[in-house]
């Protein structure tokens, strides 16, 4: 496969989405047409091969010989969720921050550490590979000791991984310098618990949200790095959720959309006159790489009680390191529904309590979960997750009269990747289709 050349409306499309996991590409006809669809395994060791792959195989799938050769529209998560380690003073404090700090932004906990770091803790933190450390401690006016010595010992490990420091604001200053001595990237936030028992993550929050929105794009994926930065210019949450956007004006309701991935669950949420939608990502919530993170906030949400959670725990810990897997059987594929359905009923009662308090929100008249998990041909198997969001107690309420619908033909990230690039005609065509006839 070539770089693609400036879209050509004419031209059929290639609408690519290169996920941790799985790089799935459709292929749209000029008039908003479904001609053919392929995946294959994300190509860790050159995220290129997948891409051509992937990208051959729907060009193939249409069975027309002599097409134009289409264009390529590109998205990327293939980052995955940002793994986040945290270095705090009190072990159950650290552990309540970190876990706030990374509700809906994108990350998830890797590693937590409590008191002065010393040289074992500190190479056991770089064996946990974070993508950022949250360095924290103290209320505001403690003794920073600790505090101190670790942004010291931080700023002399090895790793380049960037710092938020949201720790005791008496001695940010102080910690700010050392960790920039040593050209440590840092983002300097308000404390997250300026007093005892009060946590209030929402700065910090905003600073992981925005060094995960660096991260997803996976733009060091592979040896093929340039060649892939040509290619992918957009993040996969921006694609979906420019195509809900689209579904939005179509419907001309409001709708929240849930995209159950392999790392994580993004939701989003849009207004038929939105310029702007919600969106929250959650780093603890995937069907793979993060499936032993949906049993246990479905444990803390009270989704599932303890004997569902106890038959769940063997397939759920072999789905965290099998990789691109696809069910072996009818029992494995409900499995895979099964826990893509809790992953959508927490990330949705998540969403939901932001989007509560967001004075823009409007009703909400649709709600669609889509994911290469819903690709399924059990019709049956697929009316039963749409059924579990909409009966859980905490959603009947807000989506009462609701519809919710499965995107079993993966076409959001498509229709939003038109849409931004000047095929807003196909995109409608293609989520009417595919959404709302």
């Amino acid at each position: 496969m070539t770089d693609p050349s400036p879209a050509d409306p004419m031209a059929p499309a290639v609408c690519l989405d290169v996920g941790s996991c799985w790089t799935k590409a459709v292929l749209v006809h000029p008039d908003g047409s479904l001609a053919g669809f392929a995946e294959h395994p994300t190509t860790a060791e050159d995220v290129l091969a997948g891409v051509d792959a992937a990208v051959a195989g729907a060009a193939a799938s249409s069975g027309r010989r002599g097409s134009p050769a289409p264009d390529v529209l590109a998205c990327s998560s293939a980052g995955g969720s940002l793994r986040l380690a945290v270095v705090g003073v009190e072990r159950l404090a650290a552990v309540e921050a970190a876990h706030q700090v990374c509700r809906s932004a994108g990350a998830r906990v890797v590693h937590v550490h409590a008191g002065p770091l010393e040289g074992g803790a500190v190479r056991e933190l770089r064996s946990n590979r974070p993508g950022v450390v949250l360095l924290v401690g103290g209320s505001d006016g403690d003794d920073p000791e600790v505090l101190l010595h670790n942004a010291s010992r931080l700023a002399r490990a090895r790793g380049r991984y960037p710092v938020v420091l949201a720790g005791n604001s008496s001695a940010r200053d102080d910690a700010l310098g050392l960790l920039r001595s040593t050209g440590r990237t840092v983002t300097a936030c308000p404390n997250v618990a300026p007093r005892p028992g009060e946590i209030v993550p929402d700065a910090a929050r905003a600073a992981v949200a925005e060094l995960y929105s660096r991260h997803v794009l996976g733009l060091g994926a592979g040896p093929g790095g340039p060649r892939f930065r040509r290619l992918v210019r957009t993040r996969t949450p921006v694609a979906v959720g420019d195509g809900v956007l689209a579904l939005a004006r179509a419907a001309g309701t409001g709708v929240i959309v849930v995209d159950v991935g392999s790392a994580t669950t993004d939701v989003h949420s849009a207004g038929p006159y939105d310029a702007v939608g919600l969106a929250t990502v959650e780093g603890d919530l995937g069907v793979r790489s993060s499936a032993a993170g949906v049993l246990v906030e479905a444990q803390t949400e009270g989704v599932v009680d303890p004997v569902e959670a106890d038959l769940l725990a063997p397939s759920v810990a072999a789905l965290a390191t099998s990789g691109p897997s696809v069910p072996a059987d009818r029992g494995s594929a409900a499995e895979d529904r099964r826990l893509a359905a809790i992953a959508s009923v927490v990330a949705l009662r998540r969403h939901l309590r932001r989007r509560s308090a967001d004075p823009r929100a409007g009703e909400i008249g649709l709600v669609v979960l889509t994911g290469g998990v819903f690709r399924q041909r059990d019709s049956a198997g697929l009316a039963a997750v749409a059924e579990t969001v909409r009966r859980d107690p905490v959603l009947m309420g807000p989506l009462t009269g609701v519809a919710v619908r499965v995107d079993s033909g993966s076409v959001l990230a498509p229709a939003g990747l038109l849409a931004s690039h000047g095929r807003a005609p196909a995109a409608e065509t293609l989520l009417r289709d595919h959404l709302l006839d």
